[in-house]
């Protein structure tokens, strides 16, 4: 697997993670914790299209 492959498969497992998160932190009603998330969030979804990656199956919270 080359170095580009590794670094996008890391960012689409980090934006699996942020947004299994995010979830949590709505139910709970954590709004501080599902900012900071979604500041992330956001960074990892811009990455992953520049990329090239097809968001539509894994982005759940679809923000």
């Amino acid at each position: 697997m080359s170095n580009d492959l590794k670094i996008i498969k890391a960012a689409i497992d980090d934006f699996k993670k942020i947004q299994k998160y995010m979830i949590i932190a709505k139910k709970e009603n954590a709004t501080e914790t599902y900012a900071k998330l979604k500041d992330e969030y956001l960074s990892l979804k811009a990455i992953l299209q520049v990329a090239g990656v097809n968001m539509t199956d894994i982005d759940k919270i679809k923000e």
